[in-house]
């Protein structure tokens, strides 16, 4: 990957709608140099998708909760069966197998706290293995964005 590659990602992270001209002028490429760009960066797996970022208050779900949970043990079917839960609940929009104290982190939006305690009675503790859950409300989301840092 070189430069223009480099421009041409962190173009399509700001607005994945631009035209492969409007690209191609930005980036000083004709068309369709650009375009075989584009072609190889999702080729091999840089790009990954496109997709519409929605606002989550806009779609009442103004609520993000950061879920910390400690494991009894931690044995590979475990942890495979959990994160399998995990991936399967539209509600966590981010899970990560963590170091140190806590063994998953996930970023989980929900409605209101009535939803977020639904989804803990209804999903969460309904696992096993799970030894311990700390919630973390957020209040302000001070910064959020998936545009890497190309």
């Amino acid at each position: 990957m070189d430069s223009i590659d480099r421009k041409i990602l962190t173009l399509l992270q700001q607005d994945a709608r631009m035209t492969v001209q409007e690209i191609a002028d930005r980036v000083s490429l004709s068309a369709s140099p650009c375009h075989r760009r584009i072609k190889m960066l999702e080729e091999k797996g840089v790009i990954e998708r496109y997709v519409a970022i929605v606002n989550q208050r806009a779609v009442g779900l103004p609520v993000s909760v950061f879920i910390s949970i400690k494991l009894e043990r931690q044995k590979e079917a475990d942890l495979e069966r959990l994160a399998r839960a995990f991936a399967s609940w539209t509600e966590v929009l981010e899970c990560y197998l963590m170091t140190g104290q806590q063994d998953y982190l996930l970023r989980v939006v929900v409605a209101d706290l009535d939803a977020y305690d639904r989804f803990l009675k209804l999903k969460l503790t309904k696992l096993d293995g799970i030894a311990s859950i700390e919630s973390s409300f957020a209040l302000n989301q001070v910064k959020y964005s998936i545009a890497l840092p190309v």
